[in-house]
């Protein structure tokens, strides 16, 4: 771990001020730190997330760099407001009722790419699509198994995706963060103690701001085609039509979740508008009209006859967030 600097704020009105009081008094804080366009209130996660649910937040602010972050942050910790970094919302569930909170996106705003030799430098609101597509632009290969991963690269190193033999472990050189008393430090891959569908991330708070990926050279014709194969298995086996947070599961120690799930009876199993699906029964999928009640409820029944069937605790890849 290498600390490159710290930032110090100044927390200069409204401390003390209480969650459910939230109006005009922090709205006008919030927005002298990022501009009033991107701060709403009241916003439906529903389009935030790719299960396509969720109540609303109530407050939802769109990042740009990373300053907007110094200035933020530390004013919600001083005011005792709870906060949510959210990338692309494809891993992620909430509630009905909503987040009593300020979610702070890092996505589109914050996805700048670039490319210097074999290194690929990208902002934390980078879609992992996008990098893949640049890596194989640039005739390096390693990514490949990252195309299809419908998430952000800041998302990507929390959990340590993969697919397909591949894991962000295997090509992360260096991860840039913010911790909770304003530091950014520089993490290496080793500082990130990777493990499946985990890193120090996700037990730390800290916040990724941008990540280095060291790849090797290749030809842009064979990475081409390798994306392109992996896309047609995706196409193939798993439920891409409609919305999800993709495999709901973590992969148990020994076992296939979606082998287990189908085992256990679960195909096709529905509440309301989430099912387990039938093409790919590791996925709970939406199928329209499902709550997020609807979707924890299914979760949870998979997890208890896929218990009291076979005695495998089946843990959810998917983060719950807010009141249901």
């Amino acid at each position: 771990m290498f600390r490159i600097g710290t930032y110090r704020w100044q927390i200069n009105q409204n401390a003390g001020v209480k969650l459910e009081e939230i109006s005009s008094s922090i709205y006008e804080v919030l927005t002298a730190y990022v501009p009033r366009e991107d701060v709403f209130c009241g916003e439906p996660m529903c389009r935030h997330t790719t299960f396509r649910v969720g109540g609303e937040a109530q407050c939802f602010m769109r990042i740009s760099n990373r300053e907007q972050l110094f200035r933020v942050i530390p004013y919600l910790q001083k005011v005792e407001i709870p906060f949510f970094i959210l990338g692309n919302g494809s891993n992620l569930l909430v509630g009905d009722k909503g987040y009593q909170g300020v979610i702070l996106q890092i996505g589109d705003k914050m996805n700048q790419i670039s490319v210097q030799e074999d290194l690929i430098i990208a902002q934390a609101g980078a879609l992992l699509s996008q990098v893949s597509k640049a890596s194989m632009e640039h005739g390096l290969t390693g990514l490949e198994f990252a195309s299809g991963i419908p998430g952000t690269m800041g998302g990507s190193v929390v959990m340590n995706a993969g697919a397909y033999g591949g894991e962000m472990e295997q090509v992360v050189e260096q991860v840039t963060v913010l911790d909770k008393n304003g530091e950014v430090l520089e993490l290496s891959r080793g500082d990130m103690e990777f493990g499946y569908r985990t890193s120090v991330i996700k037990n730390r708070p800290f916040i990724v701001l941008e990540v280095q990926l060291r790849l090797k050279a290749g030809a842009r014709e064979e990475i081409a085609l390798k994306m392109k194969e992996l896309s047609g298995k995706r196409k193939e086996k798993q439920p891409l039509e409609y919305a999800s947070a993709g495999s709901t599961f973590k992969r148990p120690e020994g076992y296939f979740a979606g082998k287990l799930i189908m085992d256990a009876g679960l195909r096709g199993y529905s509440i309301g508008g989430a099912k387990v699906s039938e093409k790919h029964c590791g996925f709970v999928i939406n199928t329209g009209k499902a709550t997020a009640a609807d979707v924890a409820e299914v979760i949870q029944e998979v997890q208890d006859r896929v218990y009291d069937k076979f005695g495998v605790s089946l843990e959810p890849e998917v983060i719950f967030l807010g009141d249901f």
